[in-house]
C-alpha cells in the first residue's frame, strides 16, 4: 500500500469560465461559475488519496466557513486531517481562476492560512512520516516549513518530490533535501534565470542539462501536451503524453505530481512512474475543476489499457 505525506497549501477555489483571458484592463463577460476546493498541497493529497493510496496532509486552513468546507471535503476523500491546522484571525486560503474555452487559465492566490504553517506544525506530524513512503512538497506555504518537512522525510527515509510551484528562487538548504524536483519550463526558465523563449528552444538534451543545474539528482520537466523530460545523472528520457480533449488545465500538474508519488510508493522506476503521473495529468485535464478533476485510479487504469491495445 503507498504511503504518502503531504506537506502544503488548503484554499477554495472560484472558478470563472470566460471565452478568453482577459488582457489588463478588459472586462470579459463569463459563461459559468463554481467553487471547489483547491490548493496544490490538497489538490495533491486528494489526487493520491483517490489513486489509492493512504494519505496524511500536513496543513492549515482558516476558522471559518471555507475551512469547516475543507475538512469535510478531506475527510470525504479518506484522507487523515489529524494535522490539518485551524489558524483564528486567519482566513482560509482562496484562488480566482480564470479558465478560457480553450482550457488556459490564469490563477491569483490569497495564501490566508497558508502562510501560517510552521515548522513546528511539521514535527508534530513526525509519527505520519514513520512508515511512510513518500513526501510531496510545493512552494505555497513558508519555505522554513518546506525544508523541515523535507529534513524529516530524510530521517524516516521517505523519498521527496517537489512541485516548485509558484517558482521563486530556492535556497541550497531546501535544494539538497529534495530527491526529485518537477518544474514546468516556465518555472526551470524562473528558476534558472533564463528567459522563457530561451528555454523553449533548448533541445531535450540541453533541457535535461539545464535541468539538473538545479541540485536534485533527478529532474521531471513537465511539458504539457509534449509530455514530460525524465533526467538524471544516468542521461534523460522523454515520456509521451496522452492525446485528451483538454477543458480546464487548473489542476493537471497537481494530477501528474499525485500520480507520479504513488507509483514511486509502489516500486515503480522513475519513466514508468512519469508515464502513470501523465495518465493522471491527461485524464484531470478533460474535466472542469480543481479537486473535481482528479482522476480515480481505476480511470487511470482504463486509460493505461486502451493505450496499450
Amino acid at each position: 500500500m503507498a504511503r504518502i505525506v503531504v506537506v502544503g497549501s488548503a484554499n477554495v477555489d472560484l472558478v470563472a469560465q470566460t471565452p478568453h483571458l482577459p488582457e489588463p484592463g478588459e472586462t470579459v463577460l463569463g459563461s459559468g461559475f463554481m467553487t471547489a476546493m483547491g490548493g496544490k498541497g490538497a489538490n495533491q493529497a486528494v489526487g493520491a488519496a483517490r489513486l489509492g493510496a493512504v494519505v496524511t496532509f500536513v496543513a492549515r486552513v482558516g476558522d471559518d466557513a471555507f475551512g469547516q468546507q475543507c475538512l469535510a471535503a478531506y475527510a470525504k476523500e479518506g484522507i487523515d486531517t489529524r494535522y490539518v491546522g485551524i489558524t483564528p484571525e486567519t482566513p482560509t486560503g482562496i484562488a480566482l481562476i480564470a479558465v478560457a474555452a480553450d482550457g488556459e487559465n490564469t490563477i491569483i492566490v490569497a495564501s490566508g492560512a497558508n502562510m501560517t504553517l510552521t515548522p513546528d506544525d511539521v514535527a508534530r506530524a513526525e509519527p505520519a512520516f514513520q512508515g511512510a513512503d513518500v513526501l510531496v512538497l510545493q512552494l505555497e506555504v513558508p519555505l522554513e516549513t518546506s525544508i523541515a518537512a523535507a529534513r524529516l522525510a530524510h530521517k524516516h527515509n521517505l523519498r521527496v518530490v517537489l512541485n516548485p510551484a509558484p517558482a521563486r528562487h530556492l535556497p541550497d538548504e531546501l535544494l539538497r533535501e529534495i530527491d526529485i524536483i518537477t518544474p514546468n519550463r516556465i518555472e526551470l526558465a524562473q528558476m534558472m534565470h533564463l528567459s522563457e523563449a530561451e528555454v523553449q528552444v533548448l533541445p531535450d538534451a540541453d533541457l535535461a542539462r539545464t535541468a539538473l543545474k538545479l541540485g536534485p539528482p533527478a529532474v521531471v520537466i513537465t511539458l504539457g501536451a509534449e509530455g514530460a523530460l525524465v533526467a538524471d545523472s544516468g542521461g534523460w528520457t522523454r515520456v509521451p503524453a496522452f492525446e485528451v480533449r483538454a477543458v480546464d488545465t487548473t489542476a493537471a500538474g497537481d494530477a501528474f505530481n499525485a500520480g507520479l508519488a504513488v507509483a514511486l510508493a509502489r516500486g515503480a522506476d522513475l519513466v514508468d512512474a512519469v508515464r502513470y503521473a501523465n495518465a493522471c495529468g491527461a485524464l484531470a485535464a478533460t474535466k472542469l475543476g480543481a479537486q473535481p478533476s482528479l482522476p480515480t485510479g481505476d480511470e487511470v487504469d482504463r486509460l493505461l489499457h486502451t493505450i496499450r491495445e
